[in-house]
């Protein structure tokens, strides 16, 4: 007790002088007969269906639970009666009685929440998307390094065994040829989230500077407080960090085989149109990324296909998965099945899966026990790159500056790929009677991946997107890898 005392009085101090908070580094921890203690980081809805899972593997034990909202709190406490509540999750952190954590927080929180519990000594579990932005990724990769800890980012759709036969036909068998480029769909309808004259009051249940964290403390204009904050940036991604995640992870791995680590350029167009809520997230994104050989466009909506017609909007392929344009035809892939047709149009081959959740649960478990972060189905640096075209194409956004007719025909011309979504991004929003003026679009920005910053023309306001500003002292340390780590 002494000690967890002296932490909170050293955490008063940095709070003063604005110094970031570090746990003492602990050694590595074993485990007494391959038991895992795990402690979750959030009781929201994803986190309830993670320990529904791990709750019914053998050799696992729920042992703490923590989130500044007190009623999700006590509904998951109800649930684990044996397990530690905390609202602060450096106490969770503190717990020795604890191996792993599940950080299934506000996207905001994902990186700091990791990167305290592998300082501490802790594997973890962490949802997608990895990090709010691509600075905070890389120093969550390092310190899983640092600390020789397990990390697992949530793609659960990594451990489908589908994958490795989907990879099989596409790059061994070359069964449709050479791969030629690539389509990435996310079209998912959403409501609005509401717009309020007067700041959301927040309820004495939540303790919001926890709840906060990392994040800016701006006033909150929409209806609620929970799940919603998806769509404010200041502490979430958009459906680009919430899906796009996945189906850009997808293509990352079935088309690129997770050679090409993050896009060379990338260019966006999008908005936050037609809702006339609080949001500022964009519900209508567009993006073009250069990896070198197969050009790749992603098109995303949160928009019905019309006000009277509340499906998604007309696209080609799954409403949530890619397209690979072959030679010899194209590839639909989405979690847990995928279709193959030649040029005709005629189905030459159907794959089933299982979407791998429960399966990526039990990778993770078999990786802390062996110790083995190479046997990761998602390791940190796999999903610090696929969350990272997430954060390239939000940053391009965010870049982006007033929408340009002659210019977006320009990149159209020389783009065949981008000029289609274009098109049909065009007719879709005018459904709504939104015009293309509304939106925003960005110049070809040049990424320098080695550099993990942008270059050339545009990069200024770009780069000033890839860190964001933290509050105090909820402070993502820079983490140095010692060498030969």
């Amino acid at each position: 007790m002494g000690q967890h005392i002296n932490r909170r009085q050293v955490l008063g101090a940095a709070a003063v002088v604005g110094a970031a908070w570090t746990f003492p580094k602990a050694a590595a921890r074993t485990m007494a007969n391959d038991e895992i203690r795990l402690g979750f980081i959030s009781c929201g809805g994803r986190a309830g269906q993670h320990m529904s899972i791990f709750k019914s593997r053998e050799g696992v034990r729920i042992t703490g639970l923590c989130d500044p909202d007190e009623s999700r709190l006590g509904k998951s406490g109800s649930n684990f009666p044996k397990a530690k509540t905390y609202k602060d999750l450096r106490d969770l952190i503190d717990d020795d009685n604890i191996d792993a954590v599940v950080v299934a927080t506000t996207n905001h929180w994902h990186c700091l929440a990791s990167i305290w519990a592998m300082e501490a000594g802790k594997d973890v579990y962490v949802e997608k998307p990895l990090s709010h932005s691509q600075w905070e990724g890389d120093q969550t990769v390092a310190a899983a390094r640092k600390y020789d800890r397990i990390c697992q980012l949530g793609t659960q759709q990594r451990s489908d065994p589908m994958q490795a036969e989907i990879k099989k036909f596409l790059h061994e068998e070359k069964a449709l040829g050479k791969i030629k480029s690539c389509r990435v769909n996310r079209y998912g309808v959403r409501p609005p989230i509401g717009k309020r004259d007067k700041p959301l009051e927040i309820d004495k249940s939540v303790a919001y500077d926890l709840w906060l964290g990392p994040a800016q403390d701006q006033p909150i204009f929409r209806d609620k407080l929970q799940y919603d904050w998806h769509w404010d940036f200041n502490t979430g991604s958009g459906e680009m960090g919430n899906w796009g995640v996945h189906v850009l992870d997808d293509a990352r791995n079935n088309i690129f085989l997770d050679e090409v680590t993050l896009p060379s350029r990338v260019m966006a167009a999008g908005g936050r149109v037609a809702f006339n809520d609080a949001g500022d997230t964009p519900n209508a994104h567009f993006v073009y990324f250069d990896t070198g050989e197969i050009p790749t466009v992603i098109g995303l909506s949160n928009l019905p296909a019309s006000p009277t017609n509340k499906k998604a909007a007309p696209h080609p392929g799954p409403n949530s998965g890619y397209i690979a344009y072959c030679e010899g035809g194209r590839f639909e892939g989405q979690r847990g099945r995928a279709v193959a047709y030649d040029n005709s149009g005629k189905v030459v081959r159907q794959f089933k899966g299982s979407g791998g959740n429960g399966l990526h649960h039990d990778n993770f478990l078999d990786a802390v026990r062996s110790r083995d972060a190479s046997s990761l189905a998602a390791d940190v640096e796999l999903g610090n790159a696929s969350t990272g075209w997430c954060n390239l194409a939000n940053v391009a956004f965010q870049a982006g500056e007033k929408y340009s007719a002659g210019a977006a025909r320009e990149m159209a011309s020389d783009l065949p790929l981008w000029g289609e979504l274009h098109e049909e991004m065009k007719k879709h929003l005018g459904a709504h009677s939104v015009k293309m003026t509304e939106l925003s679009l960005s110049g070809m920005l040049a990424f320098d991946v080695e550099a993990n910053e942008f270059k050339g023309e545009g990069a200024a306001k770009a780069n000033s997107f890839l860190k964001r500003k933290y509050r105090v002292p909820y402070v993502v340390p820079e983490v140095a890898v010692p060498a030969g780590a």
